[in-house]
Formats: structure tokens, sequence, C-alpha cells
């Protein structure tokens, strides 16, 4: 097998454009990079692709909410995305009588669509500011550097910050701190939902189907931006209109084949293809088995509790699919490190670099650094997982540790505004919490998480005392009966879920009352040990790992200087274009993967009132009758639901459009598969698959399901 090899091959000769790997900085296309985008079918010029003075694709699309891509798809600012990037705005809209989320929603006039707390954000400009930020940094240490940078950053951005037309600039470190680029963006407030499919459509497959293909899950939300009447930036507003858009992209019911052009824009979160060997190895053997161990836990506490009853669900689902999500990556992510033996192909790729600095001093001790670096935090890493993903995994405690800011306040002397502002602060988001709070699993998580800490985390490093009074007052440690009793003490004690107990705290705060109460004494115990203890350590950790990194990027730079014009930096949530083509592939012996899936599969799959596996019983009998109208595919002759291509995405992408070679909209990208979840660190160019909603299927749900055509009136349609 060759695949990781010739990947990490490809790193060392600077990510040349002749594979489909490279998510690539759209103002930043090279000659040969366009060239090979030519080559695999595009159509359209570099200026259409991005521009600074004209209209161009980049203008289409958008930041959506915190963490995913959206798309415009016509001129009145109407929004596709992902439904799992829309799903917290439908669970939100959404109640018991009124379940958007269970049943879908559609918006028949604009006066139907509902406000949300969604932001979305254009791209105004991209600037080099390399010159001004190494200007600022020059002649510091690596410690003084890392304090001044974010002064640094701001003084540049402050030039470009305009709050009254939405404007402001974020820096973003490209090559491991080696280049800096900013991004001028432009953030509309006022994002109204307009449609959604029902969840069963929208997560068909639910944790079963999530990361694999074949797929059939119609992964969309639709929304739209508002803008005043003279189109800038506003707070929500009936007399908003909707935005006028600079560009927004054609829809194209013509399909497509096996081999045709596949383009992505979007926001990718992050990789780290420069990883070290010593890196695979804290997330192989330390970081990734943790999470994945203490998030199954959680779900499978969630999970009972919302088969139970749809107002649980309903109070649970954001929350659920976010942990869930992640659980099954780093799960795959560790097994196809493994697989493909990633960590001795960084090994070699290291002793090259040795080979090459051994006669230079500024890199030749770089891996022996790494090395120290790595054994003084590695005794120390699980301890900070279980803290995040266990200890703080249960709502109630993680409520609880935000009550710090509360015992601060009262340690302060003359603070009687800061203890009021705290107060206030800590009394609204106990709202917020108990809205989102289910008692049965949160119950069962905090005992749980309490157990595996104690068993899991050497003895040294457990916080002081919690043990030990678990132990005097509820009997054997290593006894689940044990942690049980005592969970259910807290949750039963704690003045945080009695309301009176509460208020009398609020109106008479005493710093006594705060450190007694028992969910509080818990989370602070864990929290306080941390910070005290192992904080630093972490600290020191990141930054000699930034520091060396740098350094080590740079010693690579100076390996290939031939090849510098042809690198792409790793992901970090920064515009990112990448290309390839509609492809099938064989992930194992004797097995093909076609690159679409139809809607016969959605027969296959489908199983009345199953938790993942059900479906609208109208689209069945739509299905079966084969009423797919003008979306039916003609190669297929069937309603296509799902393909894939060999474009290089990662998480932030959800949502992002994949175009056809002429910048028309054929699907959304929604998915990785899981042959190739290591992804992030090393790209296979063989098995790497992006799995992607047809927008035929998307309008054939807003059309046929949803009888929504003032939508699909509203687009551009490509025949």
């Amino acid at each position: 097998m060759k695949k990781v090899f010739l990947s990490l091959f490809l790193l060392f000769t600077l990510f040349k454009a002749s594979a489909d790997e490279g998510m690539w900085l759209p103002m930043l296309l090279g000659q040969q990079v366009y060239d090979d985008m030519v080559k695999h079918g595009l159509k359209l010029s570099k200026e259409q692709l991005y521009s600074i003075n004209k209209p161009s694709i980049k203008d289409a699309i958008i930041i959506f909410g915190g963490g995913c891509t959206g798309e415009i798809v016509s001129n009145q600012g109407l929004i596709f995305t992902n439904h799992h990037c829309g799903y917290g705005a439908i669970t939100k809209a959404s109640t018991v009588e009124h379940n958007y989320l269970r049943d879908g929603f559609y918006a028949y006039t604009k006066a139907d669509e509902i406000k949300s707390t969604i932001t979305v954000q254009f791209l105004d400009r991209i600037v080099d500011v390399t010159a001004q930020v190494e200007a600022g940094l020059k002649g510091l240490n690596w410690d003084d550097r890392t304090k001044k940078t974010a002064e640094v950053y701001k003084a540049i951005t402050d030039k470009v910050a305009d709050p009254g037309n939405g404007l402001s600039g974020r820096i973003y470190s490209m090559f491991k701190g080696n280049q800096f680029i900013m991004y001028v963006y432009k953030t509309y407030r006022d994002v109204r939902l307009v449609g959604a499919p029902p969840e069963s459509i929208g997560k068909f497959g639910g944790d079963t189907d999530n990361w694999e293909w074949p797929r059939h899950t119609g992964d969309f939300s639709i929304f739209r931006v508002y803008a005043d009447k003279n189109g800038k930036p506003a707070d929500y507003s009936p007399s908003n209109v909707p935005l006028k858009p600079k560009w927004f992209l054609p829809v194209s019911l013509k399909g497509y084949k096996d081999g045709d052009y596949a383009m992505i824009y979007g926001y990718p979160g992050g990789t780290n293809r420069y990883e070290t060997s010593y890196g695979i190895t804290l997330k192989n053997e330390i970081e990734n088995p943790s999470l994945v161990g203490l998030r199954d836990m959680r779900l499978k506490y969630m999970y009972a509790e919302m088969i139970k009853d749809p107002a649980v669900k309903l109070k649970l689902a954001s929350n659920y699919a976010s942990i869930a999500n992640y659980w099954k990556f780093y799960e795959g992510e560790t097994k196809q490190l493994k697989k493909y033996h990633t960590y001795e192909a960084k090994q070699k790729a290291e002793m090259d670099f040795l080979k090459w600095a051994a006669n230079k001093p500024e890199y030749q001790n770089i891996f022996a650094e790494y090395k120290k670096n790595y054994d003084s935090w590695s005794p120390y890493a699980r301890q900070r997982q279980y803290l995040i993903e266990g200890i703080l995994g249960s709502p109630l405690i993680a409520f609880a540790s935000s009550l710090q800011q509360v015992e601060n306040a009262l340690n302060k002397k003359d603070s009687k505004e800061d203890v009021k502002k705290a107060l206030a602060n800590a009394d609204a988001a106990r709202k917020d919490f108990l809205a989102s709070e289910d008692l049965p699993s949160d119950v069962k998580i905090l005992g749980s998480a309490a157990m595996m800490f104690y068993n899991d985390i050497d003895k040294s490093q457990h916080p002081a005392g919690i043990y030990e009074n678990i132990k005097s007052e509820f009997g054997n440690l290593n006894d689940e009966a044990t942690y049980k009793a005592w969970a259910k003490s807290v949750f039963t004690n704690t003045m945080i879920l009695n309301e009176t107990k509460w208020k009398e705290f609020i109106n008479n705060p005493d710093i006594t009352t705060l450190q007694n109460d028992p969910a509080y004494a818990y989370a602070s115990a864990f929290i306080k040990n941390y910070t005290s203890k192992y904080a630093k350590y972490y600290s020191d950790f990141v930054n000699k790992n930034n520091e060396l990194g740098r350094l080590y990027m740079k010693g690579i730079m100076q390996m290939n200087p031939a090849a510098v014009k042809k690198m792409y930096p790793d992901a970090n949530f920064s515009m990112r274009v990448s290309y390839g083509n509609v492809k099938s592939y064989n992930p194992r012996d004797a097995v093909h993967y076609d690159y679409a899936t139809t809607s016969k599969g959605i027969l296959e799959k489908y199983i009345k009132g199953d938790y993942e596996f059900d479906f609208p019983e109208k689209a069945i009998d739509l299905i079966k009758k084969k009423d797919f109208g003008q979306y039916k595919d003609k190669i297929k002759n069937d309603l296509v639901t799902g393909f894939i291509t060999t474009n290089d995405i990662t998480g932030g992408n959800s949502g992002s459009p994949v175009m056809d070679a002429y910048g028309n909209l054929i699907g959304l990208a929604f998915d990785g598969n899981y042959e190739a979840l290591s992804h992030k660190i090393a790209f296979d160019k063989d098995l790497n698959r992006t799995i992607n909603v047809d927008v035929r299927f998307v309008l054939w749900c807003i059309d046929k399901l949803g009888g929504a055509k003032n939508i699909i009136n509203e687009l551009k349609l490509v025949r």
C-alpha cells in the first residue's frame, strides 16, 4: 500500500497541485494551481473565482453561524447550508406543539420566516499583513512574541474596523506563523429560518451512517439574510429587507457523471498535516481514546432519555448531535492513522529532514526539542481530557464551574459592583442551564465521570479531598453504587437546582455558602487543581510546540525553495477553495462504491418508526411512485440523493457549495468517509472522499414534500 507514504512524500515536495489534495487560498492561486484546475475541467477565469474589484464566486460564500459554511443562492439573500448547521436555530424555533425539528418547516411567504440569533459573514477582501506583523514583533524572543501578538493584530485590524458597516478584520497565521493574512469581513445580524426538512430526512441514518458511504441523508436547511433599506447590516427589524448580494450561485438540474469536475469553497476549520510523530503518539495513545470513551458514556445516558420522550429529545438534540459527531470521528481517526502506518511515515519524513539539517545549527536540534516537550506534557494529558470531556461533561458541573466568577468577586475587597454583576450573570446563565438540563441523564453522567476519573487518572493528580469525602460518606470507591448514591446526593442538595436556596443566595451572597455547595465544591476542586498545578504545563507545551512548528515549517520551505509557490497552508477557518472530481472508489478488496446514491437506497434502509432510519410516509409514497419531476437524474433514471468527490475538506466546510465547472451549484458538502478519517493529519489520494447531498434532492424535498414552490421560483435553475 502506498497511500500515506505518497501523501507524506507530497508533504516534503510542498503539496504540489498534481493531486486533489489542497485547501487553497483563493486570492493566492498560483498559475500552476489554476492550470491544474483547468486540467481537472474548470471553465471559469481566475477573476471569476476571486476578484477584489468585481463580484466573483467568493462573494456568494459565507461563514454561517460560528463554525459552518453557507452559500447565497438567489438575488434575495437566500442561503443554503446543512441541516446540522441550522440545527440549533431549528431546535430553538421548535416547541412540542410546533416541532419543526421533527416535522420540518417551510416559509411560504417572507412574513412566515422565523427570526434566529445566527449571524453570517461575507468576505470583503484579503490582505497580506506579514510585513506589518513581523515589524511589530521584531527582535522578540518566542515568549514575548506570543504575549505581544494579540496587541500587534489589534493595531492592524483596528484600521479596517467599521462597526457601522459591519466591517471587522481577522488575522490568520499561515504556515505555522511564517505568513500572516488578514481577512476583512462584513457581518449581518438579521438571519431568518426559511426552511428545513423533517429531522428524519436531515439526519437520516443518524449515528450509524455518520462518516459513512453510501449515504442518503438530506442534510440541508434554508435561511435568508436581511439588511436595512440601504443594504447595511442591522439588528432584526420587521422593516429590514432581503439582502441584494454581489453574487449568487445558479442551481444546476443537469447532474453529473463519474469523473466530472467538482469545486468546493468554504471555511475548513483545522488540519495539522505537518504534525510530528510525537503528536501522532499522543493522539493515538491518550487524547483520542480518552475523548471517545468519555463521550461514549455521555451519549449512552443522553440517548436513553431521548428515546423515551419527544420533549427531552428536543431539549438535548443539539448538544447530543454535537457530541456524537466527533465521537465517531476521533474513533475513526485513530483507526486510520494506525491502519496506514502514519506514525512510521512521519518518522521517515523527520529522518529525511534531520539529514538535511545535520550541518544547520538552527534546525538540527528540532526533534530533540520536540521529544523533550512531549515527554514533559504527556504524563498530564489524560487528566486534561478527563476534566474537559468527563468532569465538565456534566452540564450541572459545567454550570457550577462558571460560578467561580462569583467566588472571585466575593473574595475582592470593596467589590459590591463586581459581586452584583457576577450574580446577575450567574442568574441569567442559570435560567439557560435549567431550560436545557435533563436531570436523569446528567446525574448518571456525573457519577460515571467521577468514577472514570478515579480509576483512570494517576492518584497523584486527583484534587485533594474529593474522593476521600466520597469514600467517608458513601463507601467503596471501586463500587459503581457509591458514585450513583453520591451523584444523587449532589443533585438533591445543590442550591443550583433549588429555587428557594438559589434566591436566598442571590439576595444574600455568602462565600461560605457557595464553597460548601456540593456541586460547586466538586467543580471548583477539579478546576483549581488543574489551574494551580497543570495549566502552566499545558501552556508551556503549546507555546513550545508552536515555536518548534514555526521553525520546522521554515526549514521545510528552505528544503524546497522552488516549490514555495505551490504550497497551501493548514486549514484554520479562513476561506479556501478545493478542486477535484466526482469519483467512485474501491475501499477494500472486491468492494466498489459508486459515485452516487439514489432513492432506491432510502427504501432499502427505511425502517418505519426507527430512531435513525425512519422517513416521512409521504416521501416513501412519492419514491415508490417514482414521482421525481424535473429532479430525476437521466443517467441513474432515479432521484439522486448524494454523491462523492475527491475534494479536500474538513470540519467547517459543512454546508459548503459543491460546484460544477461553470460555478453552478450541484450539491452541499456535509461529511467525509470513514476510510479517510486521518485526513486532518494525512490526505489519502486514493480513498479520500467528500460526501455531498445532491441539490436536486434538496429541491425535491422543498418542492414535492414541502410544497414550497415559492423557494424554487426564487432560484436561477440551470437545465
